[in-house]
């Protein structure tokens, strides 16, 4: 008699792709592992040292992922905005420089004229050697299409061919990842390379995209990929989510150049299970991700994000009403923008759409390039767009919306007082109102294509539009009717009294909350990203309407829905279960169901089990004293078994299909000339999770939410009777809320 699990096998306590983890196993293994590197330290030095370097490989490999997230961001800014430039022409002075910097270098540009210089040139100057006319105007506009489809075609076949997983936002992935879900090669090198080329590529194609939620995506392909270098996190599973719960956090760092609303983010948004430890983990991360990006300064303005600014007027009591507005309007684009995109990408599903991805890109990339080329709002990058409205006007501001008529002698205070619009402020104006148009209607088209999209800049840009203009109609309004009581006491002529770039600021808060149902988070990012600590309140008072409004309209954030539409099982922690059913009502095997498949502990052999396993496709089975008793010993996972079985064949000598399997502790005498049995007690889990048939499912579903099991049984005083999954509670829940409970599977 041999026991073939005294060495560990390679193999065993792993899990297959498409599978739910068992984080109560992986958290035992890891305080067997931890008590055991304790008790060993006190033994010798070289022992106290592995231990002191166990316990310090967790923040090592949080400043390895801060370091890299930081860089790789840094390297995607830089070459993004050198790529949207390109549309428009090239730097003869200097292949490499980007509009901005090309001009920086210039001795011929004059402040007004700061865009203008001899060494960048557009592509009709190149091309028919001048700037002036319909016809250079044409060229122009043949090259920005032509360079947007190149870009595009390029993001969407490097995604087909090399790394499907790479198209998307990432998000809904990663917190059904972080639930426990395993969908092996998501986080792997390949989709990093990738996800990084074709993230800039698509943002400078000038689609309605974002590159904010793909750098989530990217940081945590490099918290995977450096997992693997420890094998504290390498060997488990539990621990690798806690890891990638701080890098999910370096990523919203670095996308929005905020450190303390990237652990928030991760906390409120993404991560299933998050203790203490990981907190202060993720700080560190995000710490570091920041401090790199701010040492690589892609801006070149000493900012981690293209759109920061700073105001100085106070607001009013008075405008928590426009500000209200402002999220009522973010909670009914967060609402409809739900509904249109999935029904959309449920189409893109299940009919022959799907099957087109790179004409699909292709087409919504031409009719994106030419419906913004005439349009100077939509045809510079949405991230400059944000920068603009967020702007507050200053004397020097050559933009069409800094457009007002001067009529005043000096300025106060170094303040300009409001002042009526000119020309340029009101073609600008019905500029915005069109852009307006395109980017709510071509975002809900252009979220969830095969190239990396995100969606926190869109809908930034939705609101900041909506947010500036309504900015401009209060300060006109404030301007003509100051002696308005609403106005009077508190804003005198020559006053600074209403700043436009803040409802931009509170626009694009309000629809970004709609959409993602972001809140504590939402605030802190928005004011880390501006500056502005004395603007927290209107822009709680906009998040919290803006989710309030969308939540009345439709339950689910845009990153749930998509969990939803494409059938990952994921139990949402913040929805109530409210039925009064019973464990037995959605345990299998129900009534007139065939019955449980079970092993039992000293009565089969190696051939009984091995044709259970062919003829079903359970992930494990509970093992039983013996049929006729059916009384509960514990749990078997398959993959461990089938390891197990061929180790065992490979390994001893004698061991064929009529070896007895035992999960018992101590096996009987045997008959000589019987072959070796099989001892497999060690694989046996003898603590599996057990309620009785009479268990309310709520209780249920709550240990499954809190200990995030893959399966509980059932029994009845002490007898097995069935068995519930993670999919037969996500299917019941379906159920009970009139949805189609097969939808509950990963497509």
């Amino acid at each position: 008699m041999m026991d073939f699990l005294e060495e560990p096998i390679p193999g065993v306590g792993t899990y297959d792709d498409f599978n739910t983890i068992d984080w109560v196993r992986e958290k035992s293994r890891d305080r067997d592992r931890h008590r055991e590197i304790t008790n060993k330290s006190k033994e010798s030095t070289w022992a106290l040292i592995h231990s002191v370097s166990d316990a310090f490989s967790g923040w090592l490999l949080m400043l390895l992922i801060g370091l890299l997230s930081g860089s790789l961001a840094g390297l995607i800014d830089i070459s993004a905005h050198w790529m949207t430039d390109l549309k428009e022409g090239i730097c003869t002075g200097g292949l490499w420089f980007n509009h901005e910097h090309c001009c920086w270098n210039s001795e011929h540009v004059t402040f007004e004229d700061r865009d203008k210089c001899p060494e960048w040139n557009s592509w009709s100057q190149l091309i028919i050697s001048t700037d002036e006319g319909a016809f250079a105007y044409i060229v122009n506009y043949f090259m920005y299409v032509l360079w947007a489809l190149l870009f595009a075609f390029l993001a969407v076949s490097l995604v087909k061919v090399f790394a499907p997983y790479a198209c998307g936002s990432g998000i809904p992935e990663i917190k059904t990842i972080l639930s426990g879900f395993i969908i092996r090669g998501y986080l792997g090198k390949w989709t990093l390379i990738i996800k990084t080329i074709t993230l800039v590529l698509a943002v400078s194609s000038g689609l309605s995209l974002g590159k904010e939620g793909p750098l989530v995506h990217v940081a945590c392909c490099c918290g995977n990929i450096l997992c693997h270098c420890f094998n504290k996190y390498r060997k488990n599973e539990a621990k690798r989510r806690e890891v990638l719960s701080a890098a999910a956090a370096a990523g919203v760092s670095v996308a929005f150049g905020a450190p303390i609303g990237g652990v928030l983010f991760s906390l409120e948004e993404v991560s299933y299970y998050f203790p203490l430890k990981t907190l202060w983990r993720s700080f560190f991360a995000a710490l570091v991700a920041a401090f790199t990006l701010r040492s690589i300064n892609p801006f070149g303005n000493s900012r981690l994000v293209l759109f920061y600014v700073e105001f100085h007027t106070p607001w009013h009591l008075f405008e928590l009403v426009p500000f209200i507005l402002l999220g009522i309007f973010g909670g009914l684009w967060g609402a409809l923008f739900i509904r249109t995109n999935i029904a959309w990408c449920r189409k893109r599903k299940t009919t022959q759409l799907g099957k087109y991805p790179v004409v699909e890109v292709l087409v919504v990339t031409a009719i994106t390039a030419i419906l913004a080329f005439p349009n100077e709002y939509t045809r510079m990058s949405t991230s400059e767009l944000i920068s603009e409205l967020f702007n507050d006007c200053g004397l020097l501001d050559s933009s069409k919306l800094c457009d007002y008529e001067n009529r005043f002698n000096t300025s106060k205070g170094g303040e300009l007082p409001d002042r009526p619009a000119g020309v340029g402020v009101y073609s600008a104006m019905w500029q915005l109102a069109l852009t307006l148009i395109l980017k709510i209607i071509i975002t809900i088209f252009t979220f969830g294509m095969k190239i990396p999209s995100g969606l926190f800049i869109p809908s930034m840009a939705v609101g900041a539009i909506a947010g500036r203009l309504l900015g401009v109609g209060m300060e006109q309004l404030a301007y003509y009717h100051h002696d308005w009581a609403i106005f009077n006491s508190w804003c005198s002529q020559g006053a600074d009294c209403i700043t436009p770039g803040l409802y931009a600021m509170v626009g694009a808060a309000a629809c970004l909350g709609g959409v993602t149902r972001m809140t504590v988070s939402l605030v802190v990012i928005m004011f880390e990203l501006t500056g502005g600590l004395e603007y927290i309140v209107p822009l709680m008072a906009a998040a919290m309407t803006s989710k309030w409004v969308a939540d009345a309209l439709g339950r689910e954030g845009i990153y749930d829905a998509h969990i939803r539409l494409n059938g990952y099982p994921f139990l949402e922690a913040k929805e109530e279960f409210a039925h009064k059913t019973l464990a037995m009502d959605v345990m299998k095997p129900r009534r007139n169901d065939p019955l449980l498949t079970v092993l039992t502990q000293d009565s089969m052999t190696v051939e009984d089990v091995e044709s259970i396993i062919s003829e079903t496709t359970y992930s494990g089975f509970p093992v039983v004293v013996s049929r006729e008793s059916q009384r509960l010993v514990g749990f078997v996972l398959r993959r461990d078994l089938i390891i197990s079985i061929e180790n065992a064949r490979k390994k001893q000598d004698g061991v064929v299909s009529t070896s007895v399997i035992y999960f018992t502790e101590h096996s009987p005498p045997m008959p000589p000339y019987t072959p070796p049995t099989l001892k497999l007690r060690n694989i046996l889990d003898l603590s599996p999770f057990t309620v009785t048939d009479l268990t309310p499912m709520e209780i249920v579903v709550d240990i499954f939410r809190k200990l995030g099991l893959r399966q509980c049984l059932v029994t009845h005083n002490g007898r097995l009777l069935g068995i519930i999954t993670k999919k037969d509670v996500l299917k019941h829940i379906a159920q009970m809320a009139n949805q189609d409970p097969d939808s509950i599977l990963f497509n």
